[in-house]
Order: C-alpha cells, then sequence, then structure tokens
C-alpha cells in the first residue's frame, strides 16, 4: 500500500463521546397507513426514491405494481430504485428477472414522456461500458428528456453510467452541483434540520391551600373573642360610658388598621420565606435542585444563555455574578417540570433563552432586582401594623383601668375576661393570619402562573413556527449532499488526472465524524451535521481510496488522507453488528494494519413505537452507500484481480431497443 495510508484509520473506535445531540422529527413523509392505497404507497415510495433511500423505495413500488397500479411513470421509478446506489452487477436473480419483465411489458404503456424515460433508461443500462460510437445516441436521448426525469436518471444511474456514457454527461453534471450545492439558503437553514422539535411550554402551578384546618376552626375562636371582648367593653361602660365609648372608637380603628397592613405583612414574610427571587416554588432540597445529568444540562444552558443575553451596560462576568441566585431558582424550576426520561435538554433550551431574554428585559426596564424596595415595603408594613397593635393594647389596658375604677366584683370579672381574650384572641389571630395569607397566595400564584403560561405558550409559538419555517426538507438535504458528493468526486478525479473511461466502478462510504449532531425524520435515514467520506476507484492498476472529514452544515472539508493498493493487497472484509454499539466494516490488508470504520452508530433507543429495528438499520445502510461498498471490497477480497473480468462493464445486459 502506498502514501497515507494511516490517514484512514478509525479514531474513537468504540466512543459515543461527542454525540452531542440526537433528534427524530415526528413527520408523516415517510408513513405509509394501514388501509394505504396502491398509488399512496407509490407516493410514499417516490419521496424514499427522491430523498436517498432506494432500498425502501423499491419495496413501495413493487407493493403498488402487485396491486394493480402500473404505468409507464411507476415503472421508470421502479427502474431508477432498482439500480439506485448499486451497480447492475449487484442485483441478485430474482431482481434481473423482475427487470427483464418490467421491460418486456413496456410495449402496453401508452405513448408519452414517461414511457419514453423508461425506454431512455433500458438503452442506458444496455449501452452502459460501449464504445463512445456506441454511446452518443442514448446521450442525445438523455438530454432530450424533461429536466425532472434527465436529472432522476443521472443521479440514480451514477454506478451504472460508465466510461464514455459518464465522460459525456459529467460536465454538465458537476456544473448542476455546482449550482445547486448552497441553494435555497443551505448555510442559513441547514442546522435547523438537527435542532430538536421543542416541547410544549410548563409553569410550575400554585401550591394548593393548607388553612383548611385553620378556616374551619376561626369562626369558633374569632366568636369566643369577640364575645369576650363586647363584656369586657360592657364592663367599661357601666363604669364610665363616655370613656368606654371613645375607647371603643379607638380600638375598633387600631385593630382594623393593624388587620390591613398585618395582611400584607403576613404574606410578604411567607411568601420570602418559601420562593426565591424568580420561583414560585420551594425548590431547596428538592432532588431536581442537587445537580443530575439532566440539570446540570440544564444549568450549563442557563449559564450560555444569561452570558449572551446581557443587558446593555454591563459585562458578561457581573451579569452571570448579579443573577447567580435567579438562575439557580430558574435552573431547579425547569428541572423540576421536565425531569423525565426521554427528554433532552437541548428540547428545552427555547424556554432557557426565553427566560434568559425576560431577565434581560426586565432588568432593563428596572423590575428585576427590587428586593430594596420589597424590603422597604415590608419594613413601613410591619411598622404600620405594630403602631396599630401598641394602641390597641394601649387602650384596652385603659378600658381595664376604666372597668377597674368602676371598683367590685368587675374587677375580676374583668382579669378573667382579658385571659380569655388573649389566649382567644392569639389563636384566632393566627389561623386568621395563616387563612387569609393562603388565600392571598393562591390568588397571587394562579395569576402569576397563568401570566408566565401565557408567556411560555407565545414564546413556544414564535420558535416552533420558525423552527418549521427553517427547517429544510427531506429533499434539499438529499440535494445537498448528492452535490457535496458529485464535487468530492470530480476533485479526486481531477487530482488523479482521471476519466470516467479508466475507472472500472467506484463507490462512496459516508460514515459520521465525531463529534456531530444528527437527526432523521421518522421512518428515514440517518443525516449528520458531520461525516467522514471515503471514495473507492476502481482501475485496472489497483484501488484508490480518498478519505476526509466533511462538514456538512457549511460544505467545508478538511485534509484528504489517500491510499492506493493491488488488488491482491485487500486480504479481506469483516462486518461486525453490535446492537449497543452499531456497525463496523473492517478491512484487512496483506502489508498494513487492520482498519475498522465505524459504519453507524446504534439507534435503537431512538425509533418511534411504530418503528422497525431492522428496517431503520437496513434504510441507514443504505443511505451510507454501505451495501455497494461491502460488496464491492469483499469481491475485490475474495477474487483479486479475477474480479474484473467476473464484473466487466463492457458486458451490458441484453435489453432491446424497440417496443
Amino acid at each position: 500500500m502506498n502514501g497515507g495510508g494511516n490517514g484512514t484509520h478509525n479514531w474513537a473506535y468504540d466512543s459515543t463521546v461527542g454525540i452531542q445531540a440526537e433528534t427524530v422529527h415526528n413527520s408523516t413523509v415517510y408513513v405509509v397507513p394501514p388501509d394505504a392505497s396502491p398509488e399512496e404507497k407509490y407516493r410514499v415510495g417516490l419521496r424514499y426514491l427522491e430523498n436517498g433511500v432506494p432500498s425502501r423505495a423499491r419495496d413501495m413500488f413493487r407493493q403498488a405494481i402487485n396491486n394493480g397500479y402500473d404505468n409507464a411513470e411507476v415503472t421508470f421509478h421502479w427502474v431508477l430504485a432498482m439500480l439506485g446506489a448499486r451497480s447492475y452487477h449487484d442485483l441478485g436473480a430474482e431482481e434481473l428477472r423482475e427487470l427483464h419483465a418490467a421491460f418486456a411489458r413496456m410495449p402496453a404503456h401508452p405513448e408519452g414522456e414517461w414511457k419514453e424515460s423508461l425506454r431512455v433508461a433500458f438503452a442506458l443500462l444496455e449501452t452502459a461500458g460501449t464504445e463512445d460510437g456506441d454511446t452518443k445516441r442514448v446521450l442525445d436521448q438523455v438530454r432530450a428528456l424533461p429536466p425532472l426525469q434527465r436529472d432522476a436518471i443521472l443521479l440514480h444511474f451514477d454506478l451504472v453510467l460508465a466510461g464514455g456514457l459518464k465522460d459525456g454527461l459529467w460536465a454538465e453534471n458537476r456544473k448542476q452541483a455546482e449550482a445547486d450545492r448552497f441553494g435555497n439558503d443551505r448555510i442559513g437553514r441547514v442546522w435547523a434540520y438537527f435542532e430538536p422539535d421543542p416541547i410544549g411550554p410548563r409553569a410550575v402551578p400554585p401550591r394548593p391551600s393548607t388553612a383548611a384546618a385553620a378556616r374551619k376552626a376561626l369562626p369558633v375562636r374569632a366568636g369566643v373573642f369577640g364575645g369576650l371582648a363586647a363584656f369586657l367593653w360592657i364592663l367599661a361602660l357601666i363604669a364610665d360610658p363616655a370613656a368606654a365609648v371613645l375607647q371603643l372608637l379607638v380600638v375598633a380603628g387600631a385593630g382594623l388598621t393593624a388587620v390591613h397592613f398585618g395582611r400584607q405583612w403576613s404574606y410578604r414574610e411567607q411568601r420570602s420565606k418559601t420562593t426565591g427571587l424568580g420561583a414560585q416554588v420551594p425548590f431547596t432540597g428538592h432532588p431536581a435542585a442537587n445537580g443530575d445529568g439532566f440539570t446540570n444540562g440544564v444549568r450549563h444552558s442557563f449559564d450560555h444563555y444569561f452570558s449572551n443575553r446581557v443587558p446593555r451596560g454591563i459585562t458578561p462576568h457581573d451579569w452571570l455574578g448579579w443573577t447567580a441566585h435567579l438562575r439557580s431558582s430558574l435552573v431547579a424550576e425547569i428541572a423540576l417540570l421536565y425531569r423525565e426520561s426521554r427528554v433532552g435538554v437541548d428540547r428545552v433550551n427555547w424556554l432557557i433563552r426565553h427566560l434568559a431574554e425576560d431577565a434581560r428585559d426586565r432588568h432593563e426596564r428596572g423590575v428585576l432586582f427590587d428586593d430594596q424596595r420589597e424590603n422597604q415595603a415590608t419594613s413601613a408594613l410591619k411598622a404600620l401594623c405594630v403602631v396599630a397593635l401598641v394602641v390597641c393594647g394601649i387602650t384596652a389596658l385603659a378600658m381595664l383601668g376604666t372597668v377597674f375604677s368602676g371598683g367590685g366584683a368587675q374587677v375580676l370579672l374583668a382579669l378573667l375576661t382579658v385571659v380569655g381574650m388573649v389566649w382567644s384572641g392569639s389563636t384566632a389571630a393566627s389561623m386568621w393570619q395563616q387563612t387569609q395569607g393562603e388565600e392571598h397566595r393562591v390568588a397571587v400564584e394562579t395569576r402569576e402562573y397563568e401570566q408566565r403560561l401565557a408567556e411560555r405558550q407565545v414564546a413556544y409559538e414564535k420558535w416552533r413556527t420558525y423552527l418549521e419555517a427553517t427547517r429544510p426538507s427531506e429533499l434539499e438535504m438529499e440535494t445537498w449532499l448528492a452535490c457535496d458528493k458529485t464535487l468530492f468526486v470530480d476533485e479526486a478525479l481531477r487530482h488523479y488526472q482521471l476519466n470516467w473511461r479508466d475507472l472500472i466502478t467506484h463507490t462512496i462510504l459516508m460514515t459520521p465524524a465525531r463529534p456531530y449532531k444528527r437527526g432523521r425524520v421518522r421512518g428515514g435515514p440517518w443525516r449528520y451535521s458531520r461525516y467522514s467520506l471515503r471514495l473507492f476507484l476502481v482501475t485496472q492498476d489497483g484501488v484508490r481510496e480518498i478519505s476526509t472529514e466533511f462538514d456538512f452544515t457549511d460544505a467545508s472539508r478538511g485534509d484528504e488522507q489517500r491510499s492506493n493498493y493491488r488488488f491482491d493487497a485487500l486480504s479481506s472484509v469483516q462486518v461486525t453488528e453490535r446492537a449497543q454499539v452499531g456497525y463496523d466494516l473492517e478491512l484487512i490488508l496483506t502489508n498494513g494494519p487492520a482498519r475498522r470504520i465505524r459504519v453507524k452508530d446504534a439507534d435503537t433507543h431512538q425509533l418511534a413505537p411504530d418503528e422497525n429495528a431492522q428496517e431503520i438499520a437496513e434504510i441507514n445502510l443504505n443511505a451510507a452507500g454501505f451495501i455497494h461498498t461491502f460488496r464491492l471490497l469483499e469481491g475485490i477480497a475474495a477474487d483479486g484481480k479475477g474480479w474484473i473480468e467476473r464484473n466487466n462493464a463492457g458486458d451490458p445486459p441484453s435489453f432491446g431497443t424497440d417496443d
């Protein structure tokens, strides 16, 4: 093996470190209802074909045809699916019989653009690998097709076209790839494909009232206190009517004042003890506040968004310091609301971002850090309440003195009455305070809960709508990826100064490159933010392998590693499937170390209930180009240079050109 061999070794072989995000979009693009008609199955198959999953397209088309939905359009796309991502020699005996049967049915289809496209597709199969003079007529037929059919043939017959056919079409194919590579605002939109669907808004509901027992006992204690107070006033009225009336007015005024300010004082004291800044429930001691994996992720997100959503005139460092208590309280709230299985932090980042922006906006309005004003208001309430109670107590003592001035047995009765008033009044006041405080708290927390939930609902809808409008479709993702592969192949050919007529065949293996984000539509293949691309060019002299890491989000590529080896240098090819890890491809060379390539990571835990694990694995392996790559390398390893004769591109299938 020559040059660059070390560059293709796989790193982080058994590790899942670096997988940053995974998401499955709940789309119905690939959903086939149980009662789907043959035409509906065809439409789903067409989406699979357009979006780079020809293996599933074949199944859908076959079901549609077997159920009577057979016409030139369906057959044309079925032929494309049969040859999509594989060469003619990859077809099994049964598939070859099906292909010839489809050709035999072609005369029965009515004339039109689809029948002409089907006729050209079969002509391409028959002409593949022939000399230039025999290909000019077919090339002219391909170019004469409508753009939709022409582009589909060029895309899905990639491994069928060779020699003069490929050379004749390659320049325009490359030109189209350069034009479409960054189309539809790829750079500005591709990130949204890997963004998970946000989870709905939640808020901490108000705690239930704890004053039921106090509310039940309050009328009795208040009645006892009121009766005893009335009796004491009667005793004072007997002793000195004028003084008693004046004292009653003072006590009533002072008592009502104490009640008014005492209720607000009680509520604020209770609220300050049970809540932190920015929170509505007591989180202290809750398991979510202690810091598990999810909670730590929430904390990291809050730190990130608070450091990026900073009020004007404040440094990020100072802002993080001032809001430390606020962030801790919000972290505990979000962890409590969303700490459930299969809910990742990335699904609630929209809410964390909203809370960071809300804190910034409230600070700029001057209503975030209002502890001092709150404390000043509470201190004023305390002072007014205490003054009113002191006046009430002094007046009560004066009333007791008025009773004493009457002398006689009234003195003993007054003392007993005062003792009863102290006992019943203190308990009644405590119960009243608890009842009023709880009622006020529940009312305020309910109002705040509804307000917070409404604000979060607006933020959620805004983010969800923006995400749906920005997220690329499956077709756009597949188009961009196909353009990237085309230009990668073109650069490799230019580097080695090869024409397509110099190649026997080629294949591209796409594997995930860590760290990556990955996403998929339900029923579809995983798509990655970073790929490792391996291109194998097979010529008469041997195999040229070019590999590079590729960032799909901006179409940038890293350094390339190149390896060249003879046919007999490839000793064996093995595949290892491990359910909890994924699929590995191992290449063993006679003069080099074994090279292990992670083809795909495990995805069992990301399957929807109605998805089949084996089916999804097959979809991903086909989308990665694994099936054709494995068969190609396995054949070379088994037959050496004899593989060329067994897969002679100059021996195309026999299809007639007349109906």
